[in-house]
């Protein structure tokens, strides 16, 4: 049962939210803390930088087909699958839940439990290591430029160049930096990983904070009904369980073996909340970004709890493998 239990960081983002309807930030705290909040992004995408080895990049980039799927299904299955999600009446589905989820479908992986399932798994883990960075790397200029695509495809506006260059300064600039930095502290970065994970977490609540403060003030609770936020959820259960199909069984027909099957349906099936909050923030500057932001949050959850039980039972087909395969050596004549 634990596995469909949530897990800390969710309790924490619920709380939040919590937190940020009962005392919505406002007036000069909210800038204040607009301003603290911009800080501790730049701070979680130097470590992202910092982080990440130069070699496993290099010895990653050799299965390029593998990559080339995962970001294929990341970047042009997805967002055709929110195109189609258009389609429902707004009667079912509001616009603005909608526009979340659309903005979810163009983001990038997620990173740490993309590389959590596919190792518990029994999956391609240095393959998933450069998939799921490789996927955020790539997400900072594709994920900005399909909502200026997307949006404008849809009638509801685009954003402005102005948004991609926010993206390079705030984002990518602090991980070009971490990665320049990265042979000299990166061993010790990655050593400190439980010391530094408020930084993680604690920048992504920051900005949830922020963005469902400024939603109360304006009446998000008082605009969207339980009705529709099951709404939202259905259609997250949909996408993800289509994509994980697609993922698994073409992984299959396109001829890869188990542990990069194992490694495409969990990496091309993620959404990372860890850029996408702060990417909304960014790209959606000076609007109310709550009901941007809470289908991706649904998703999280979701994903996470699917996908525990998928590479759980990946794990225990791939022990009945090897304690099928003892049998026989043990039955075979010497």
């Amino acid at each position: 049962m634990r596995r469909f239990l949530p897990d800390t960081f969710t309790i924490l983002l619920v709380c939040t939210v919590i937190l940020a309807s009962l005392f919505p930030a406002s007036g000069s705290f909210a800038d204040y803390f607009g301003i603290a909040t911009d800080i501790a992004i730049a701070a979680l995408f130097f470590l992202h930088g910092a982080r990440l080895s130069r070699d496993v990049v290099i010895a990653g980039l050799l299965h390029w087909r593998l990559h080339l799927i995962i970001l294929l299904t990341t970047f042009g299955i997805f967002p055709l699958l929110g195109l189609g999600l258009g389609f429902i009446p707004d009667a079912i589905l509001p616009r603005p839940l909608y526009l979340g989820i659309l903005f979810l479908c163009v983001l990038p992986s997620t990173v740490q439990s993309s590389i959590a399932f596919t190792s518990m798994a029994g999956g391609n883990v240095p393959a998933a290591i450069c998939s799921a960075s490789a996927s955020n790397i790539f997400g900072m200029f594709l994920t900005p430029l399909l909502v200026g695509l997307l949006f404008s495809v849809g009638g509801n506006g685009g954003f402005s160049f102005d948004a991609l260059q926010q993206i390079l300064l705030q984002l990518l600039a602090p991980f070009i930096v971490g990665q320049i930095l990265q042979p000299w502290i990166g061993d010790w970065i990655r050593a400190k990983k439980k010391i530094l994970m408020p930084v993680d977490r604690g920048s992504i609540l920051m900005v949830v904070y922020l963005a469902f403060s400024t939603a109360i003030v304006e009446g998000l609770w008082h605009t969207f009904s339980i009705a529709d936020i099951a709404v939202v959820v259905v259609a997250d259960v949909v996408l993800l369980a289509f994509v994980l199909v697609l993922t698994m069984f073409g992984s299959r027909w396109l001829g890869f073996d188990k542990s990069d099957e194992i490694t495409i349906t969990f990496c091309g099936s993620k959404k990372s909340l860890a850029s996408g909050v702060p990417m909304a923030n960014v790209i959606f500057a000076g609007q109310s970004i709550g009901a941007i932001v809470l289908p991706l949050m649904l998703f999280h959850q979701i994903q996470l709890m699917v996908c525990a039980v998928i590479a759980q039972k990946y794990a225990a087909a791939a022990a009945r493998r090897v304690t099928e395969q003892q049998m026989k050596d043990a039955a075979s004549p010497a």
